[in-house]
């Protein structure tokens, strides 16, 4: 089992940036592949981005693409969600994830969820 502690959230202007950290604690990100995820009011859960444990490979979807970059640091057990060019439509609490196996996209596969990080941008 892992746990999760997102950080790095809060208040932006449109257009600026933010860093998501996940740390994680009960064991190393090593075997995991891990994903971001967001939800905002009135909204399904969304995925966002996804790295696994090895290559290491990157997902993310469509209207995050090219603004977004998920990286990870093994060495420190912790999961990155680097944000540029934020517009208000990325205003959510983020939420990061870990899964064993391969990528995927649905979040009712990850076992393993942090607390959340509010992210509000505004214009």
């Amino acid at each position: 089992q892992v746990k999760l502690v997102e950080s790095g959230g809060g208040l932006v202007q449109a257009g600026g940036s933010l860093r998501l950290s996940c740390a994680a604690s009960g064991r190393t990100f090593t075997s995991y592949t891990a994903g971001w995820f967001r939800l905002a009011p009135g909204k399904e859960r969304e995925f966002v981005a996804a790295i696994t444990r090895s290559g290491p490979a990157t997902w993310y979807t469509d209207s995050v693409k090219g603004r977004f970059t998920i990286s990870r640091d093994n060495a420190k057990n912790t999961v990155y969600l680097q944000m540029n060019n934020l517009k208000p439509e990325d205003t959510a609490v983020y939420y990061c994830a870990a899964k064993t196996g391969d990528y995927s996209r649905l979040h009712y596969i990850y076992p393993y969820w942090g607390q959340g990080t509010q992210v509000t941008v505004s214009s």
